[in-house]
């Protein structure tokens, strides 16, 4: 029998757009959220934004499509690259949930065309668990990647998340969304989701965004990957390279020398600390 591409315990079946099955197993430790966001009954489906998903398993398509319609997103679907780049340019969606092994043309290709028409959130899909497919996808600027199989509930729970941090003007903690963060030459101002560097405005995917934003707000303190997964991501689980690979990244666009930073370094046996200078305190 062939492996079924989610995370089902045993005598559980998907929910399909045909029927209900027994729900899936959803990998969260007692006291993590379990379910799935609910629609705001309102406003009806499609009130949460459009979400394209990109997969050439109909069945993989089919689930994740009923399981992201029950929670209030309007769901566009396409089995190949060329019909995802068709639909993406016709109907521009809010996020993309991206299989990489696609047929005649991979995920990675599809997305750095995508990406020629602007910014968009992606969640990649991927039936491998190697370590250099999942450090490549996030390299290309995904917001996260799922390994297959998985929870369809969790997968909804990661596009609210991304969905949510996305959109200009995100509420931040504390009623500070328009103040601006001062420090080594960058100036960013979370509700605006701007920054610019001496000047220059950066280009920073979401997650390099919140990342810095959160260092920010706490210079001179070390955060472990685990408590920059929690609050960055709000997530409690998770591959931790996910952490690694996106302070790299962001290495790369702030420091003069990503070889040797200044701004944020590691600190072995914990994590990565901001260190600001005397005058760079926040604002």
């Amino acid at each position: 029998m062939q492996n079924s591409p989610f995370d089902l315990t045993p005598g559980q079946a998907p929910h399909t757009a045909h029927g209900v099955g027994a729900c899936p197993g959803n990998p969260v430790r007692p006291g993590d959220p379990a379910r799935e966001p609910a629609p705001d009954p309102a406003h009806g489906s499609g009130s949460r934004g459009r979400v394209l998903v990109v997969d050439d398993d109909p069945t993989v398509a089919e689930v994740l499509a009923g399981y992201l319609d029950r929670a209030g997103y309007d769901v566009e679907r396409a089995g190949d690259g060329p019909g995802a780049l068709e639909r993406f340019a016709v109907n521009r969606p809010d996020l993309v949930v991206l299989d990489l092994m696609l047929p005649g043309m991979n995920g990675f290709e599809v997305y750095r065309r995508m990406r020629t028409y602007g910014p968009v959130p992606v969640i990649m899909l991927t039936a491998r668990g190697d370590e250099e497919d999942r450090v490549l996808g996030l390299e290309t600027g995904a917001d996260d990647y799922v390994t297959k199989p998985f929870s369809p509930r969790e997968l909804v729970l990661r596009v609210a998340s991304v969905m949510r941090r996305s959109r200009p003007g995100a509420p931040e903690q504390g009623g500070a969304a328009m103040r601006t963060l001062t420090g080594a030459g960058l100036s960013l101002v979370p509700g605006a989701r701007s920054v610019t560097l001496d000047g220059r405005v950066l280009a920073l995917t979401l997650r390099e965004f919140d990342l810095l934003s959160f260092f920010l707000r706490h210079p001179g303190r070390a955060f472990a990957r685990e408590e920059l997964m929690r609050e960055v991501w709000g997530w409690d689980f998770g591959d931790l390279s996910t952490v690694t690979v996106h302070v790299r990244r962001l290495r790369g666009k702030i420091e003069a020398d990503p070889a040797d930073p200044r701004l944020i370094r590691t600190v072995w046996g914990v994590g990565y600390r901001c260190d600001l200078p005397d005058d760079g305190e926040p604002s």
